[in-house]
C-alpha cells in the first residue's frame, strides 16, 4: 500500500508541476540520458558527437525508471550519430517518454563543427535543436468524477535551443552547455519566459590509456565530472568508463539527485554493441526504487582516421579468424648415406652389424637435425631482437625530430609573441597619444555646443513667452465670438417663430419627458432580474450545504406569483413606453424632413440641431433595446438554471431515501443467501451477465457510503436490480459463498464484488485467478477512496 501511494504522490506531483507552469501541460525538454559514456554522448553536451569520436552509430535506447510500479516513466529512443568529416559532428535523434497519463515525443537534431587551434588543441561548437509535442494522455485516465486540474492540462508543441562548447586538449576536455536556453511554445506563438529545468552545465573530462603488461594492457580510461547550476538547485554528477581491449567495458557514476548507477557493455561483433546500465534512486528517492536502461546499437565501420581521437581496435565477442600459412625449416644433411653392403647375408652376426650400423647413422642423421633447428632458433630470435633495435632507433628518431620541431616552433613562437608585444605596446602608446588629443577636441567642441545651446534656449524662451501672449489674447476674442454665436443659435432653437419649429420643439421635450420613465423602468426590470438571480443563488446554496450534511435554515416565503405578475406588469409598461417614444421619434424625423424639402429659407444651424438631436435619440432607443434584449436573455437563463435546481432537489430528495435502499439491499442479499444452495449442473461462462464491461486497468470511486475504502475484486456491473440478483444468484448457486456488492450513487452502478484487499499487490496476485471460474472471467480492480 506504501509503495502504491508513493507513486500515485509521485505522478500528483508531477501534474502540480506543469500546472504551476501554466496548467496547459508545457514541460521542458530533459531525456533521461545520463550514465553512458559510449552511446548517445551527444544529449549530454552536443559538442560530444564530435569530441574523442571515431565512428558513427545506429542506436535503440529504452529506459524504465521505478520498475516495480504500474505507468512508471518509460523513455524510448532512437538515435544516429558521430563523426563525419575531420570537422563535422551531427545526429538525428526520435524519442517518446511517458509519465503516467502524460506523453512526450519528438526530435532532435545535433550538430557540432571543430576549430583546430594548434596540434594538439581544439575548440568545437555544438547545438542541439528539439521540437516535441507534450500532453495528456486520456486515455490512461479512469475516475467517476470529473478533475479541473486535467481538464486544463492542452497538448503543446514545443521549440528547444540546447547550445554548447567544448576546448580540448592532449588528454582534457572543459566544456560548458546551457539547457533550454529558449523553449518557444508554437502553439500559443510565444517565447515561455520562466522555463522548467533551465540551467547551465559545465563539464571536465580526462581521456587516457593504461600501460600495462597483463589483461588491462592498452585499456581506455575515460572520467567525466559535471555540475548543471539551475535557478533553485545545484546537480553534482560524476562518470568513469574502463574500456577492456578484449570487447567490453565497465562503468559507473554518481548523481546527486538520481543516485548511484553502474553498467557493463559488450561488442558482440565488430559491428553491433549491447549495453545495460542499472540506476538505484538514494535519499528521498530511495523508495522509487532502481531504474534500468539497455541499448543496441550498430558501429558503421571506418575507412579513414580522424584527429582528436585515438584509433582503437575493435574486438568482439564473435569476431572473424585469420589464418596465417605455417612456415616450417629445411633441412639438408651434409653427410652421405654409406653405401649398403652388397655383400649377402649369410649369418646372424652379418644382420647384428648391420642393425647396429643402420642405428648409428639414424642417431648422426638425428643430431645433426637436431643442430640445424637450434641454429634456426637463434638466428630466428637474433633477427627480431635486431628488428626491434631499428624500429627502437626508429623510434627514438622520430620521437627526437618531433622533439626538436616542438622546440624550434616554441621558439618561433616566444620571438614571435616578444616581436608582437612589442609591436602592440607601441602601437598602444601611439593610440593613447590619438585619443587623447581627440578627447580634447572633443571636450571643446562640446563646451562650444553647450554654450551656443544655451543662447538658443534663451532666445527660444522669449519668442515663446511672446507668441504665448499673442495666442492668449485670439483665444479669448475667439472664445468671446463663439460664446455671442452659441447664445444666438440656442435663441433660435428654443424660441421659434414658426409652427413647425414649434412643433419639432415640442416634441423633443416629449421624449425627454419619456426618456426618465423609460429608464425607471429599465431599473424596476433590472432589479426584478436581479431578484430572480438572489433566488437562484439561495436555492443552489440550499443544495449544496444539504449534498454536503449541512441543514439549511428555510428562507422567507416569497410568492413566485406575485413576483411573475410584478415583472409581466413591468414589462407590459416599458414595452408602451418604447413604442410611444419611437413613434414621437419617428414623427420628429418627418417634420425634419418635411422643413428640409420646403421652398423656404431655413438655418443651417437649427437643421443641424436637429439632425443631430434625431441620432442621438435613436441611437438611445437602440441602446434600450438592447439592454432590455439583454434581460430579457438574462431571465430566461436564470429561469433555466432554477428549474434545474428545483430538479436538483428533487434528486436529492430521492439520495435522502438511500439509507431506506441500502437496508432493502442488505435484506435481499442475506434472502438470496439462505434460500440459494448449490447447482447440481455446472454452471458456465455464457451462463452469467457481466454486465457493463470494465476497463482493465485499475478505477478509483470516490464518496461511497456504506463501504470502506480499499482494493476490491469486481466481479460484474449492473444498473437494473434484477440483473443484479440473477448474477449474485448464479454465483450462489456455483459455490461462491462470500458474494458481495456496494452501491455508487454518482453513477447510479452495482458493483458485485468477492473480496476487498488492503493494498495493490494482494489485489494484483488475486487477478491470476481470472478465468479460473465462470463467474470470475471479467474480474476487475476497482479502488474505492473516501
Amino acid at each position: 500500500m506504501k509503495a502504491h501511494l508513493l507513486v500515485f504522490i509521485a505522478c500528483m506531483f508531477f501534474l502540480e508541476y506543469i500546472t504551476a507552469q501554466g496548467g496547459d501541460g508545457v514541460v521542458a525538454f530533459e531525456l533521461p540520458i545520463r550514465n553512458s559514456l559510449t552511446f548517445n554522448r551527444n544529449i549530454i553536451n552536443p559538442t560530444f558527437s564530435f569530441v574523442r569520436e571515431q565512428n558513427k552509430f545506429v542506436s535503440a535506447y529504452n529506459k524504465r525508471e521505478w520498475v516495480q510500479f504500474n505507468d512508471a516513466p518509460l523513455s524510448y529512443l532512437v538515435s544516429y550519430s558521430g563523426r563525419f568529416t575531420d570537422d563535422i559532428g551531427a545526429g538525428i535523434t526520435l524519442f517518446q517518454q511517458n509519465y503516467g497519463v502524460l506523453t512526450t515525443y519528438g526530435g532532435v537534431i545535433n550538430f557540432a563543427y571543430n576549430a583546430r587551434l594548434e596540434r594538439d588543441t581544439n575548440l568545437t561548437f555544438g547545438l542541439n535543436l528539439a521540437a516535441y509535442s507534450s500532453g495528456l494522455n486520456s486515455g490512461n485516465v479512469v475516475t467517476n468524477f470529473p478533475d479541473p486540474s486535467l481538464d486544463n492540462i492542452e497538448s503543446n508543441f514545443l521549440v528547444s535551443v540546447n547550445p554548447g562548447i567544448n576546448f580540448g586538449t592532449t588528454f582534457l576536455d572543459f566544456g560548458v552547455s546551457v539547457k533550454n536556453l529558449f523553449l518557444y511554445n508554437v502553439q500559443s506563438s510565444e517565447l515561455l519566459q520562466d522555463v522548467p529545468n533551465q540551467g547551465i552545465q559545465g563539464h571536465v573530462m580526462y581521456t587516457g590509456y593504461m600501460s600495462s603488461r597483463g589483461f588491462f594492457d592498452d585499456s581506455k580510461f575515460t572520467g567525466l565530472i559535471r555540475s548543471e547550476f539551475r535557478e533553485d538547485e545545484t546537480i553534482i554528477a560524476a562518470n568513469a568508463m574502463l574500456s577492456i581491449p578484449k570487447g567490453f567495458w565497465i562503468q559507473g557514476g554518481y548523481n546527486t539527485m538520481y543516485g548511484a548507477s553502474g553498467g557493463i557493455g559488450l561488442n558482440i561483433t565488430e559491428e553491433i554493441a549491447i549495453e545495460y546500465n542499472y540506476e538505484m534512486a538514494l535519499g528521498d528517492f530511495s523508495d522509487f526504487g532502481p531504474s534500468h536502461e539497455i541499448t543496441l546499437a550498430y558501429r558503421f565501420k571506418n575507412e579513414r582516421f580522424f584527429d582528436y581521437s585515438s584509433q582503437d581496435e575493435v574486438t568482439a565477442l564473435i569476431a572473424p579468424k585469420k589464418y596465417k600459412r605455417p612456415s616450417y625449416p629445411r633441412y639438408t644433411s651434409t653427410k652421405r648415406k654409406a653405401k649398403e653392403p652388397v655383400v649377402a647375408k649369410t649369418n646372424e652376426g652379418q644382420a647384428e652389424i648391420e642393425a647396429l650400423e643402420a642405428k648409428r647413422l639414424a642417431d648422426e642423421k638425428a643430431k645433426l637435425e637436431a643442430e640445424q633447428l637450434a641454429q634456426a632458433e637463434l638466428k630466428a630470435k637474433e633477427d627480431a631482437e635486431r628488428r626491434a633495435q631499428q624500429q627502437a632507433e626508429l623510434e627514438a628518431k622520430r620521437l627526437a625530430e618531433e622533439k626538436a620541431k616542438r622546440d624550434a616552433e616554441l621558439l618561433a613562437k616566444k620571438q614571435a609573441e616578444i616581436k608582437a608585444r612589442q609591436l602592440a605596446e607601441q602601437k598602444a602608446k601611439k593610440e593613447a597619444e590619438r585619443k587623447a588629443k581627440l578627447e580634447a577636441d572633443r571636450l571643446a567642441k562640446e563646451q562650444a555646443e553647450i554654450e551656443a545651446k544655451r543662447l538658443a534656449e534663451e532666445q527660444a524662451k522669449i519668442d515663446a513667452e511672446k507668441l504665448a501672449k499673442e495666442q492668449e489674447a485670439l483665444e479669448a476674442q475667439k472664445i468671446a465670438e463663439e460664446k455671442s454665436k452659441a447664445e444666438k443659435e440656442l435663441e433660435l432653437i428654443t424660441n421659434p417663430d414658426d409652427e413647425l419649429g414649434k412643433s419639432m420643439q415640442n416634441l423633443v421635450k416629449q421624449t425627454e419627458q419619456e426618456k426618465k420613465q423609460q429608464q425607471d423602468l429599465l431599473n424596476q426590470y433590472n432589479k426584478a432580474v436581479d431578484g430572480k438571480n438572489e433566488n437562484l443563488k439561495n436555492l443552489k446554496e440550499e443544495n449544496d450545504l444539504s449534498e454536503q450534511g449541512i441543514a439549511v435554515k428555510p428562507k422567507p416565503f416569497k410568492s413566485i406569483t406575485k413576483e411573475n405578475e410584478a415583472l409581466k406588469a413591468i414589462k407590459t409598461g416599458l414595452d408602451d413606453v418604447i413604442d410611444s417614444r419611437n413613434l414621437k421619434i419617428n414623427e420628429l424625423e418627418k417634420l425634419y424632413d418635411d422643413l428640409r424639402e420646403a421652398d423656404t429659407i431655413v438655418n443651417e444651424v437649427v437643421m443641424l440641431y436637429y439632425k443631430k438631436e434625431i441620432k442621438r435619440l435613436k441611437t438611445e432607443q437602440i441602446e434600450t433595446d438592447e439592454l432590455k434584449s439583454n434581460l430579457e436573455n438574462r431571465l430566461r437563463d436564470i429561469q433555466l438554471a432554477i428549474e434545474f435546481e428545483k430538479r436538483r432537489r428533487i434528486k436529492r430528495a430521492e439520495f435522502d431515501n438511500e439509507e431506506e435502499r441500502y437496508k432493502q439491499d442488505r435484506a435481499t442479499l442475506t434472502n438470496l443467501k439462505a434460500t440459494t444452495s448449490i447447482s447440481d449442473v455446472p454452471l458456465i461462462e455464457a451462463d452469467f451477465d457481466f454486465g457493463i464491461p470494465q476497463p482493465s486497468n485499475i478505477q478509483i470511486l470516490k464518496n461511497i457510503n456504506y463501504v470502506d475504502s480499499g482494493f476490491y475484486a469486481v466481479l460484474a456491473v449492473h444498473s437494473d436490480v434484477d440483473k443484479r440478483n440473477e448474477f449474485i444468484t448464479k454465483s450462489l448457486k456455483s459455490g461462491l459463498s462470500n458474494i458481495e456488492f456496494f452501491y455508487d450513487v454518482n453513477t447510479s452502478k452495482y458493483y458485485i464484488y468477492s473480496k476487498k484487499f488492503g493494498s495493490i499487490q494482494e489485489a494484483n496476485n488475486n487477478l491470476k485467478l481470472k478465468g479460473t471460474k465462470p463467474y470470475n472471467s471479467n474480474m476487475s480492480i476497482i479502488k474505492i477512496e473516501n
